[in-house]
């Protein structure tokens, strides 16, 4: 109890841009949250299309794994329903993965959205503890312009110590803020890795199936040349 009401009372002494800090602080709460449940069931989601489809392209029943990607919201269905429907009608293995690549970029910015505020909001409430430790700080001086002599010294400990309150809390705010955006920013790229990898296995079992297809095909006919 006694711990939060010296919060309390840090809070109160900090002056009016102690509010706005606040304010910074509770919506790079409510990003941190939003951003770490969205990655959190993102890379659940990926895991599981990924689990799922990769036997249907093992075994080359490309029919069911297209038919369960294009029903899966997961980035990874689209990737590979992505590059399916394009190894169709693609003459080129490159056409294949351009597809694959496409389909990548576009689950990128949906990972990566909104993630950057954090670092602007932690500057934001580093700036603001110190624009409002200036502001006390001119207060503090100009009110002790013109008080007593003997009570100079003291006013102005009392007044530096309040105004510096906004830097400490503007730190207090923008360190969390920064640790987050780390690891939100190392949770989304190893999300983009997973998909790179999955993407970069899938092509090579379309292109490996296209292959021994095309030497298939090739092959009667070059035994119909040497009969002739």
């Amino acid at each position: 109890m006694e711990f939060f009401n010296t919060l309390l009372r840090f809070f109160q002494t900090g002056g009016p841009f102690m509010y706005p800090i606040a304010l910074v602080l509770v919506i790079g709460i409510v990003l941190v949250v939003e951003r770490w449940v969205f990655l959190s069931r993102a890379k659940m989601a990926n895991r599981r299309a990924y689990g799922q489809i990769l036997p249907l392209m093992q075994q080359r029943n490309f029919a069911a794994a297209l038919k369960y990607s294009q029903q899966e919201k997961a980035p990874m269905g689209k990737i590979v329903a992505a590059g399916i429907s394009t190894a169709q009608h693609a003459r080129k293995d490159e056409n294949i993965a351009l597809a694959i690549e496409e389909s990548i970029l576009e689950a990128v910015p949906r990972l990566e959205k909104r993630t950057n505020y954090l670092a602007t909001l932690a500057n934001i409430a580093t700036l603001l503890g110190l624009l409002g430790t200036i502001i006390g700080l001119i207060a503090a001086f100009t009110a002790v312009a013109n008080a007593d002599p003997s009570e100079k010294a003291s006013m102005l400990s009392s007044s530096i110590s309040v105004a510096m309150n906004t830097t400490a809390f503007g730190l207090i705010s923008a360190i969390p803020l920064l640790l987050a955006y780390s690891m939100l920013q190392n949770k989304t790229n190893e999300i983009i890795d997973s998909l790179e990898m999955a993407g970069v296995k899938f092509l090579n079992l379309l292109t490996l199936t296209r292959g021994q297809k095309t030497e298939a095909t090739a092959r009667p006919a070059a035994k119909a040349g040497a009969t002739a």
